[in-house]
């Protein structure tokens, strides 16, 4: 991120979420995120809106495929995926959602039954003073049941700045953790998921990550140059991720039991079909779950 400025990653984020729910047919969308558009700058709410006319929406998506493959259809199947597992937990009965890391998702305000949960909206203080301005402005006022927790994780407490903002730890939560931990240090990541594995047993977590050897310069695949250089002009850059087979180790030792790993060319066979150019590009971009272990005799997260 560079200084003075919200998170160019998340804009370009909330662009995909935005083609994605102006896609025809409607049947068609993954999701429906009418609160897209309203975090875009002008450049990106242009093509935006070009793209609800259907020739030219398909044109600006096939443009954006080929500069950065597999970045759209990665991003918008990730947010079909981790809406689900959010709604599977909020079905389970869990009272705290915690979106970590929030950028301009906007699940607190489209996903049906996040009004009865206490949502707390985690981020950098730029990107959340400018998604609470645009959501003031789409909405008139900002609902009760969200919190906003300005955090930086790579260098403050999450768990002294939620349970500022009225978190418990003895309440089962869940938490989203998308497209965060690659931009982060280490020793953020462990402190972080070190927290969420003392929160209360049954509580889980939706989070992405990056396959180390994007890192070390050993993965070999389409596109992965290209995004390099646009992280690098944006002013962010990546520095870390984990080995797939050392995920369940890793998770263990700070509290946490893995429940699904995912690889973004099987969750993209999952809700866009399983063949086609979409499943190109972005192999190394990975969706997991894991909860909280429950003790002897209670229930288990709903599994999907």
């Amino acid at each position: 991120m560079r200084r003075g400025r919200a998170s160019r990653t998340a804009e370009f984020m909330a662009l995909f979420r935005a083609l994605e729910s102006s896609r025809r047919p409607a049947s068609a969308r993954l999701f429906e995120d009418p609160f897209a558009p309203c975090f875009l700058g002008l450049r990106l709410g242009l093509v935006a809106r070009a793209a609800r006319v259907p020739p030219l929406g398909r044109l600006l998506a096939a443009a954006l495929d080929r500069r950065w493959p597999g970045a759209r259809a990665s991003g918008v199947a990730r947010t079909r995926l981790i809406d689900d597992a959010v709604q599977r937990a909020l079905g389970d009965g869990v009272e705290q959602v915690v979106l970590l890391g929030s950028g301009f998702d906007s699940r607190a305000y489209r996903l049906a039954g996040m009004e009865r949960a206490r949502v707390f909206e985690v981020d950098h203080p730029l990107t959340l003073a400018r998604k609470r301005s645009r959501l003031l402005r789409r909405l008139g006022s900002l609902p009760g049941h969200v919190a906003y927790v300005a955090v930086d994780l790579d260098q403050e407490d999450l768990r002294e700045a939620l349970r500022a903002a009225g978190f418990s730890t003895g309440a089962r939560c869940f938490f989203v953790w998308e497209g965060v931990t690659n931009y982060l240090t280490e020793p953020a990541v462990d402190r972080t998921l070190r927290f969420m594995g003392e929160t209360a047993p049954g509580s889980g977590l939706v989070f992405t990550y990056v396959h180390r050897e994007v890192l070390t310069g050993s993965w070999v695949g389409d596109g992965v140059r290209a995004l390099e250089a646009t992280l690098r002009r944006a002013g962010e850059r990546w520095s870390f991720g984990i080995h797939p087979a050392a995920l369940p180790d890793f998770l263990a030792a700070r509290g946490l039991e893995l429940v699904e790993d995912t690889g973004s060319v099987e969750y993209r066979a999952r809700y866009l079909g399983g063949s086609g150019p979409h499943l190109r590009g972005y192999e190394f971009y990975r969706a997991a779950r894991a909860e909280v272990p429950r003790r002897a005799g209670e229930g288990t997260v709903a599994q999907g």
